[in-house]
């Protein structure tokens, strides 16, 4: 690892994950966040998350820019707009990450690429997150890999020229990261079947909306998205976000539903796990960094969900995880706070005392590293949430202080029209 206006909450018995295309940014809303269960549910089995109600929908002074500092050292080698992938050397930022999202559609449109980099010229915003493959499977940008070719994924892209939308941004000194929807891919699916998810009883099992998902333990589903990201990488990115890296929602009735074929032994906790490891082995050689967005729940739940994300296998497997903590996606009473979109403080401040006690737990064993914390926040407005209000600057600014106060400097900005009101 998203919300659209005018959408109404539903109580349902299952979890949905859907899709809703917003036209101004021609990007899919985040819909797959759960609505978290009171404190006391947290520890129950996955099969309990079949009750939690779901909201159906689904950042003064002039910016300091990302220096950085070098990792690992390989031989250098430059081109006219792209670091060749042989020259790279893995960058950490000495300045927190403090982000926003933009559609492949919009990095596409130099008119609003401009508006939101002058955005960051005037704020503390450091880095964008653009779309490398959507949530239809599509690749942004034209793609050299024959995986993608054959299926047609970079028939219809977005922006005609990558390498030199990067040269544009690094010369402003910001950080790009490239996110990837890596296991939602109706396209994927469509062209190679056998590589869904299959139902019990033959054919492709698809979600309640009818989206086919890919089934993460195929080894070629795995390759793909890597390759993908090993590309993204070679071209100059900072860093590959992986994003649906899970299994679907309501993972109890899936799994009654699901034939998952050979598992290799593995867990679903086990194999996005895998995959997340072999992944920044791989991102890491092309030079930059790997992150992997989880749902907000993950920050407080003690299981993986049914759906493969537990906070030990990822936050050990990745150098940044972003839990989606959008205060309108909790339920009435999550953390004592009954109505959360109206109280953004206590939901966020919250999630980062469990983020950061996750943490602090796996690496007391010694054997395990940890990610960076950086929360996706919310800069929209839920309009289906009732009461609800109006998400501007100030609200965006509670939710980054809660997660300061926690030490918590990094924040990315959630918005699906591409559209902020924020303030430093």
């Amino acid at each position: 690892m998203m919300v659209k206006d005018g959408m109404k909450k539903v109580s349902m018995t299952m979890i949905l994950s859907g899709m809703i295309v917003c036209a101004g940014c021609n990007s899919a809303d985040r819909q797959d966040q759960v609505s978290l269960p009171p404190l006391k549910q947290q520890s129950q089995t996955n099969t309990d998350l079949q009750q939690l109600t779901v909201k159906h929908n689904s950042r003064s002074a002039p910016s300091m820019k990302p220096t950085t500092k070098i990792l690992t050292s390989t031989a250098a080698a430059n081109s006219k707009h792209s670091i060749a992938a042989a020259s790279r050397k893995i960058h950490k930022p000495e300045q927190p990450v403090r982000g926003i999202y933009v559609s492949g559609w919009v990095a596409g449109s130099k008119k609003r690429m401009d508006a939101l980099i002058d955005l960051l010229d005037k704020t503390d915003l450091n880095a964008m997150v653009i779309d490398v493959k959507n949530d239809y499977g599509q690749m942004t940008y034209n793609s050299k890999l024959p995986a993608v070719h054959a299926i047609g994924a970079d028939r219809h892209v977005a922006i005609s020229d990558i390498e030199g939308l990067l040269a544009k941004l690094k010369a402003k000194h910001i950080y790009v990261i490239g996110r990837i929807v890596t296991f939602k891919d109706p396209l994927y699916a469509k062209m190679h079947p056998s590589m869904a998810l299959q139902k019990q009883g033959g054919g492709v099992w698809r979600d309640v909306q009818g989206k086919a998902w890919l089934n993460p333990f195929q080894k070629q589903v795995r390759q793909y998205n890597a390759a993908i990201a090993g590309e993204a990488a070679a071209k100059g990115f900072d860093e590959i976000q992986f994003d649906y890296v899970r299994f679907p929602d309501n993972g109890a009735k899936v799994d009654r539903e699901v034939r998952y074929g050979d598992r290799e032994g593995r867990t679903k906790s086990d194999v996005i796990a895998y995959f997340l490891r072999q992944g920044r082995t791989s991102v890491h050689k092309s030079g930059a960094r790997i992150s992997a967005d989880v749902f907000g729940l993950v920050t407080s739940s003690t299981n993986d969900m049914g759906i493969g994300q537990s906070w030990r296998a990822v936050s050990s497997a990745v150098d940044v995880i972003s839990p989606m903590t959008y205060p309108s996606h909790y339920s009435t009473g999550m953390y004592g706070v009954k109505q959360p979109d109206l109280n953004p403080y206590p939901i966020i401040r919250q999630a980062m005392m469990d983020a950061k006690r996750r943490n602090a737990i796996i690496q007391s064993s010694g054997s395990q590293s940890t990610a960076t914390i950086r929360p996706w926040l919310q800069s929209f407005t839920a309009r289906w949430v009732h009461p609800h209000q109006q998400y501007g600057a100030a609200q965006v600014n509670k939710q980054i202080q809660a997660a300061r106060e926690q030490g918590i400097h990094e924040f990315l900005l959630w918005s699906s029209n591409c559209k902020y009101d924020y303030r430093s």
